[in-house]
């Protein structure tokens, strides 16, 4: 499956446009984690269980769009948009949406 943020694919045909897909995940917080992210916020650095986290919710949330797209016969997806969003009291919970329109492109 071709995935693209642009909205066609150079040097290829897109032969039947077959609709909007998407995905989505939703990614509890760790408390022990969110201590240790904040005391990072303190003294400076990256938070790697943070970014392992949003990383894990981007790829469920591309994988469910791209299932979505095969179910209806796609070989790729143009105009891909993720995005990201805390949700849940006290931002305790991870939300990745990604969409995109299902298309099929000829083979070269």
């Amino acid at each position: 499956m071709i995935l693209s943020t642009t909205p066609s694919l150079d040097g290829k045909k897109a032969v039947k446009y077959l609709g909007l897909v998407s995905g989505d995940a939703i990614l509890g917080a760790n408390i022990f984690r969110d201590f240790f992210a904040s005391i990072r916020d303190i003294v400076g650095g990256r938070s790697a269980g943070y970014e392992k986290e949003l990383q894990k919710a981007k790829n469920i949330a591309l994988e469910e769009m791209q299932e979505q797209a095969k179910n209806l016969g796609a070989n790729a997806i143009v105009g891909i948009d993720i995005d990201y969003e805390t949700i849940g009291a006290n931002a305790s919970m991870l939300m990745v949406s990604a969409s995109g329109t299902a298309v099929v492109v000829e083979p070269q």
